[in-house]
């Protein structure tokens, strides 16, 4: 008896010995976001291929996949449901079938997506099929009901190796401000901030998990709109919100990748991969555990380029019917143009792919005045044969069209407001015509904000003297027919959905009008959006011969030809090269 207690007595401290060893695990975090229809690495709209894709992407996550057996997290931060045809199509026209974007999502395996603020703009039948068709859980801790419960998940919880890793979804709250009421109808959107603080206490309390992952819809960079909540909270968030260990940034397609200190002293990775899945972010943890708890943990993170990566063979085979389904649609010839137009040339004066825009928009409703922007940094249409698939360079999103009053002043300042965004103050012939900077990852010249902030008129006659300061740059002529513009006077204006529910601040910021009182100055809407009236027009006509309605220009002309061509070689001498 004796030995076998001495026996038995051994036998549990050689197992208490075992279990009480260190072990380590790695765990890998993959995270999308931004993908806005790309999903095949060929681009239908160009005819070639790029260097992104979900096709990449999949065979990316296949090769980890092996590295790290039954240790990597795929996750997506939202906007993959606008943007592409492959999605429009699914969107719209074949509402029958399984979502193209939630097949794709299951195929390649995701374990949670966060929604984006794309998805709530294609309206509640399609955003909340392809919710049901995900088998992945659609995250978004601060989109609420009106009766303030949660409209979708707020967090998943996934276990790998004995470490439990708790997401928590958010979007950028900002929703109001783009996107008309009707296709969010039911729903408001909680500050991301206070979300965090609250759901950050509830999992602690309720999940106890060793790493935390904010799988954020929002960008890094401060962004605020009077009276509205931040629109890019990732960064502020991961610093007053003390608890995440990585921050998965989206949204303002801008690549990021850093480390910040939040209250409590502890570091936060924050990371972002851009858009269209040209890069992957790629988060490693390394994480020791002690008789089943986690000791010690470390996290690193990197931007993945997928332009090295092939496309996945089985992806492609898998989806070929659907792929044959959206070709089909996307080459339908519909008329022609005589000559190319190009988006460059609206950075520097009139053109005439933005006055296509402006065209279609005035005619379509009736108004005086029209305001548009560029939809895409750097797009262009061939002459020669139009088909489906160039109404998603001419015009990239699926906004509604609008008339809205608005006096004669409060066109000015729309414009004094628009023209600060990208147009530089320059002192001299040598300065720069437009605002850029250095991309902090790449060292390329990039705008210091956004094109499609970058609103030009037509309908009234007008220069921009970019010699002189913020709010005498503007000045308007007369009316493109010849009659007297009026301060004073009320007129009809032709403007997308986003600009007119205030995105941009254009409206708020710059016209001066309280964000309470845009609805009544609305006039009338489109039942369809302004994708379909370009192919209406397009159709109707049958052979165009683009031009530039030459209705506004910068002055001092003898500054700005030269500093034109200056700045056109450095944003687009890269890409041209």
């Amino acid at each position: 008896m004796k030995r076998i207690s001495i026996s038995f007595c051994f036998f549990l401290l050689l197992t208490g010995t075992l279990f009480a060893q260190p072990k380590e695990v790695t765990i890998k975090l993959i995270h999308t976001s931004d993908i806005h229809g790309q999903i095949f690495s060929y681009d239908y709209i160009k005819n070639c291929s790029f260097d992104g894709g979900l096709s990449r992407v999949s065979s990316y996550v296949n090769e980890q996949r092996r590295k790290y057996p039954n240790r990597v997290l795929l996750l997506d931060g939202g906007d993959i449901l606008q943007g592409k045809p492959s999605a429009y199509y699914y969107n719209y026209l074949d509402t029958i079938s399984p979502h193209l974007c939630a097949q794709m999502f299951n195929y390649i395996g995701y374990n949670a997506i966060a929604i984006g603020n794309h998805e709530i703009e294609t309206g509640h039948s399609v955003y909340e099929r392809w919710v049901r068709l995900n088998n992945a859980p659609v995250l978004g801790a601060n989109v609420l009901r009106e009766d303030g419960s949660c409209y979708l998940k707020p967090y998943e919880v996934f276990e790998i190796e004995g470490v439990k890793i708790a997401v928590l979804g958010l979007l950028t709250p900002s929703i109001p401000v783009w996107v008309p009421e009707k296709k969010w109808k039911g729903l408001r959107f909680e500050d991301m901030e206070a979300s965090a603080r609250k759901w950050m206490n509830i999992i602690r309390e309720k999940e106890d998990p060793d790493i935390v992952v904010g799988l954020f819809h929002s960008g890094v960079i401060y962004s605020k709109l009077e009276g509205m909540y931040n629109e890019n909270a990732s960064a502020e968030v991961a610093r007053n919100v003390p608890g995440f260990d990585v921050v998965l940034a989206g949204h303002d397609h801008t690549t990021c990748l850093k480390k910040v200190l939040n209250a409590a002293g502890d570091s936060v990775l924050v990371i972002n991969p851009g858009y269209g899945a040209f890069q992957v972010s790629d988060v490693l943890f390394d994480i020791k555990l002690n008789n089943g708890k986690v000791v010690a943990k470390s996290v690193e993170g990197n931007l993945q380029r997928m332009k090295e990566v092939e496309r996945d063979s089985a992806f492609l085979r898998h989806f070929d019917s659907q792929i044959e389904d959206v070709k089909k649609f996307i080459f339908r010839p519909i008329g022609k143009f005589s000559k190319s137009v190009s988006v460059r040339d609206a950075y520097f004066g009139p053109s005439a792919y933005i006055d296509i825009v402006h065209s279609i928009q005035l005619q379509e409703t009736g108004a005086e005045v029209s305001f548009t922007a560029p939809l895409s940094f750097d797009a262009q249409v061939d002459k020669g044969m139009i088909r489906v698939y160039d109404l998603f360079n001419l015009y990239q999103f699926e906004n509604q069209l609008y008339t809205i009053d608005l006096t004669g002043t409060e066109i000015r300042n729309y414009l004094e407001f628009s023209y600060n965004l990208w147009i530089n103050e320059m002192k001299s012939p040598d300065d720069h015509l437009l605002l850029l900077k250095k991309d902090d990852y790449t060292g390329k010249y990039i705008f210091q904000d956004y094109p499609y902030r970058f609103d030009s008129a037509a309908g009234i006659i007008y220069t921009v003297d970019v010699s002189k300061p913020f709010g005498s740059r503007v000045v308007i002529e007369k009316m493109a027919n010849g009659k007297p513009f009026d301060l004073k006077r009320h007129y009809k204006v032709a403007i997308n959905s986003y600009r007119a529910c205030g995105g941009g601040g254009h409206l708020t910021s710059g016209a001066g009008i309280e964000k309470d009182s845009l609805n009544k100055r609305i006039l009338a809407t489109s039942p369809m959006d302004l994708r379909y009236y370009l192919m209406e027009w397009i159709v109707k006509k049958g052979n165009i011969n683009p031009k530039t309605l030459n209705q506004w220009r910068f002055i001092p002309e003898n500054w700005v030809k030269e500093a034109a061509k200056r700045d056109k070689k450095l944003l687009f001498e890269t890409i041209d090269n």
